[in-house]
């Protein structure tokens, strides 16, 4: 009997990655685009499609048992991604429908942070419990939800967009058209805004200044050397998503929250400024009833294994 494996899509607003991978999330080869090449969705599907059938050919001694793919906006009732902020591809596109035309196999389609909670409870430390969430710090903000043991996906199939309530009255304008929203501060997008703007309010040394083009991971380098406009941008961060996550557990009282993406590979910076900001705002019932902490699979694309895994299990 050949060995079953699946194939993972996880699509970012930047970055996208394509991987076919085992059931115990051994990547057998992974690919890497930009998301900006791709125009449109159906040149996208076309152009992936292509790669996919080439490089099916050489997994011929394993059963591929589907496409698995975790995208913004991504409607796990309905696989259609659905007017994605972070997107250049505008509208309702079936992505799940197209992919399955272009390709003949069984796809499965979801919002990638719910991707990412998926992994976390088959791969990752949630793995015995019932109740958590996974945040999603990556080009955007996303969460992934989990009560009692099954995703939360809601009516609408689009339960979960946290990075979209209001952080700050009347904020920064977001790709969504509302100004505030949560992932315009706690993001990496978020940050470099965060940095930007004090870069240019502040005569203050830092070795910021030197780059041209600033990302999360130059900001957690420049941290990681007590820089202060770095540490004072990761407070900072930390500070706003603190304060939007003592709301949360006020609705939806997890037993954990872990932090994964990006910038989340700052968290030894952002997880004592969001807890001290949400503890400064948590109702009393809920003080000590909840654990941030990094995600195990912090240095993996917990999207992509999650994606995958819609189709493996």
């Amino acid at each position: 009997m050949l060995e079953e494996i699946s194939i993972g899509l996880d699509i970012g607003g930047t970055n996208i990655e394509l991987a076919w991978i085992k059931k115990d999330a051994t990547i057998l080869r992974k690919l890497n685009f930009k998301t900006n090449i791709f125009n449109t969705a159906k040149i996208f599907v076309d152009q992936i499609g292509d790669i996919i059938l080439t490089e099916n050919k050489n997994f011929s001694e394993y059963k591929i048992l589907g496409l698995g793919i975790g995208a913004p906006n991504g409607n796990f009732y309905t696989g259609t991604i659905e007017n994605a902020a972070n997107l250049t591809w505008k509208g309702i596109i079936p992505l799940q429908k197209m992919f399955a035309e272009k390709l003949n196999i069984t796809v499965k389609l979801t919002n990638d942070a719910n991707a990412a909670a998926y992994a976390e409870m088959i791969y990752g430390d949630a793995q015995k419990m019932k109740n958590f969430a996974v945040i999603t710090l990556g080009t955007g903000l996303g969460s992934g939800i989990v009560v009692n043991g099954a995703m939360l996906y809601g009516a609408t199939g689009f339960a979960g967009e946290f990075g979209h309530t209001i952080a700050v009255n009347k904020g920064r304008l977001c790709g969504c058209g509302k100004k505030g929203c949560l992932e315009t501060y706690a993001s990496a997008t978020g940050i470099v805004k965060t940095i930007s703007d004090m870069l240019l309010h502040s005569t203050e040394t830092s070795s910021l200044r030197g780059f041209n083009k600033i990302s999360s991971k130059t900001i957690f380098f420049a941290a990681q050397n007590n820089d202060t406009i770095a540490l004072q941008a990761l407070e900072f961060t930390g500070e706003i998503l603190g304060k939007s996550l003592a709301d949360f557990i006020a609705l939806f009282s997890p037993e954990a929250i872990f932090i994964t993406g990006g910038l989340a590979k700052a968290h030894t910076f952002l997880i004592p400024a969001i807890e001290k900001s949400m503890n400064n705002n948590l109702l009393e019932i809920f003080k000590g009833t909840v654990k941030i902490l990094p995600s195990k699979l912090i240095h993996k694309n917990a999207g992509l294994l999650g994606a995958a895994a819609l189709v493996l299990n």
